[in-house]
């Protein structure tokens, strides 16, 4: 069934409320919505917000862990012309006062989970008029519940543009306060017309939706499914026993980041066989190591894997390995790339300094151009200009390049590159070479303080359970593989790597020790 190309977040859920209404939309926990069903709570809630005063231009706030209500306002308050700011509901206190009153928020939705540490900052969120709870399970006395039912469905303001911002998504601040990245209509329809190049779902598809809603990871992947009018289920967090009850129930396409797969993958045959019920597997967010991925084709030898890259600021996807690329016995070196740009996305490789491109195969900062770019910053013009020049070229911090046929290697931040003695190291080099030792299970390599050599380079290896291996036996291991200026002088063990909510290992909090009271951090 072909359906009209959309020009709004909630044209597709409009859509398959008319032809398929009663099909299966949704499934959270024990509770399942059929299209018509679930179309009807999105007007409602757009109804709901309109009477709190709510209109184009404005902002709500929702603070809980996955929650299909969060998807609801999303899209209801985008049919407005305002924007949902979804605030990580694993940050501290201080962060959610600062996400908050920065979104300037009119309404905040909130879990019954999250309310103890709303109550520590409700009198210092200055914007919020109205606040409402959301319960895990829709019980009885559910406010957002309750609201809901006594909300009249409302439809789209002939105002509302598709340049309207409708989600906030609040960037994971490697450095200083996170940014609200501004994420429009059409930055998200294009993202979801783009990103599905290659693939598509098919009938009797479920797409399982377990990344955060507060990563654009979660929040724009869990528009796939309304894209296709497939089922979805959204587990309240991506543990393992919530991502093997969904696939168990059916769930066969998602989207996680690796270290869920090495999870899997470490808890023996049963988990292993439960995940090959999987039809697709894509993974991002954070770099898959080349052994992992190995192993979990092995695994799953007849699951498609597609990697992919993005960012925030481009609504989510920029470049995608697919599934016929990662079996290429004749290209097994496309295993460390991050594939081909999507359509509609230009990618230049520039040096930083210059900002000239440089020639093909050399490495450079990533730029990218895009019908998928933010609309900026909120509320930060000057850091906006910053990163997008006037010809709308976004520079994405990320360092790379371009082999002669496309594909995209993505190889270090350009705040991680490791400057030792004049010489450029890039760290996932290092990672890549010590993460085929086979007592290595995870590696962080970044750059440390010192006073002849500007930085050395340092590994924090995780070891494999039961491993045993020595630091002089790692630094032997790469000096074997890698020219000596490379590698690590020092290495350190540790039982686990810092992560944030997405999985991305936190290289800044491994550098903060050895940097603190230096005039610089890198």
């Amino acid at each position: 069934m072909t359906a009209p190309l959309p020009l709004y977040v909630d044209d597709r859920l409009g859509h398959w409320a008319a032809e398929t209404p009663d099909a299966e939309a949704m499934t959270y926990g024990g509770r399942t919505w059929t299209w018509s069903e679930w179309n009807d709570r999105v007007r409602r809630a757009a109804g709901g917000l309109q009477a709190l005063g709510v209109g184009r231009g404005d902002v709500v706030a929702f603070l809980d862990k996955n929650h299909p209500a969060c998807v609801e306002v999303s899209l209801a308050a985008g049919s407005l012309g305002a924007a949902n700011a979804i605030v990580n509901w694993r940050s501290a206190v201080d962060e959610v006062d600062y996400a908050v009153n920065d979104s300037g928020a009119r309404v905040l939705f909130v879990g019954s989970e999250m309310r103890p540490t709303l109550d520590k900052v409700r009198d210092r969120l200055v914007s919020v008029e109205d606040v409402l709870e959301v319960t895990p399970e829709g019980a009885a006395g559910d406010e957002y519940e309750a609201w809901l039912r006594s909300s009249s469905p409302v439809g789209r303001p002939e105002d509302v543009q598709p340049d309207d911002v409708c989600l906030v998504m609040y960037s994971s601040g490697t450095t200083g306060r996170p940014k609200g990245v501004m994420l429009t209509h059409t930055n998200l329809v294009r993202h979801s017309i783009a990103a599905h190049d290659g693939w598509s779902f098919e009938p009797g598809d479920k797409n399982l939706v377990a990344m955060p809603l507060f990563h654009v990871g979660g929040s724009s992947y869990v528009l796939f499914g309304i894209h296709d009018g497939i089922p979805s289920v959204i587990t309240r967090e991506p543990d393992g026993a919530s991502l093997a009850g969904a696939i168990t129930a059916g769930a066969n396409r998602t989207f996680l980041v690796p270290a869920v797969l090495a999870g899997v993958l470490q808890n023996g045959p049963d988990a292993v066989r439960v995940f090959s019920g999987l039809r697709s597997f894509t993974y991002g967010a954070s770099p898959m190591p080349l052994p992992l991925l190995r192993a979990a084709m092995q695994a799953w030898p007849e699951t498609d894997f597609i990697q992919v890259y993005g960012l925030t600021e481009v609504a989510g996807v920029a470049t995608h390995l697919m599934p016929d690329a990662h079996r290429d016995a004749e290209h097994p070196e496309r295993l460390l790339s991050a594939g081909r740009p999507v359509p509609g996305v230009e990618v230049r490789i520039v040096d930083p300094a210059t900002r000239l491109d440089v020639p093909v195969g050399e490495r450079g900062e990533i730029w990218l151009r895009t019908a998928q770019l933010m609309k900026g910053f909120l509320g930060k013009p000057e850091e906006t200009a910053a990163v997008v020049t006037e010809d709308g070229w976004f520079r994405t911090g990320d360092l790379g390049r371009v082999d002669e046929d496309g594909f995209v290697f993505v190889q270090d931040r350009l705040k991680d590159l490791i400057i030792s003695g004049g010489e450029n190291i890039y760290s996932p080099e290092v990672e890549r070479v010590l993460a085929e030792h086979p007592a290595v299970q995870e590696v962080a390599v970044i750059g440390v303080p010192d006073d002849t050599w500007g930085e050395t380079v340092k590994a924090v290896v995780v070891l494999r359970p039961g491993a045993h291996v020595d630091e002089a036996e790692l630094v032997a291991w790469c000096r074997d593989r890698l020219a000596h200026f490379k590698c690590p002088r020092t290495v350190d063990l540790v039982a686990a790597l810092p992560r944030n909510a997405t999985g991305k290992v936190l290289k800044r909090e491994l550098r903060k020790p050895f940097w603190a009271g230096r005039d610089r951090a890198v």
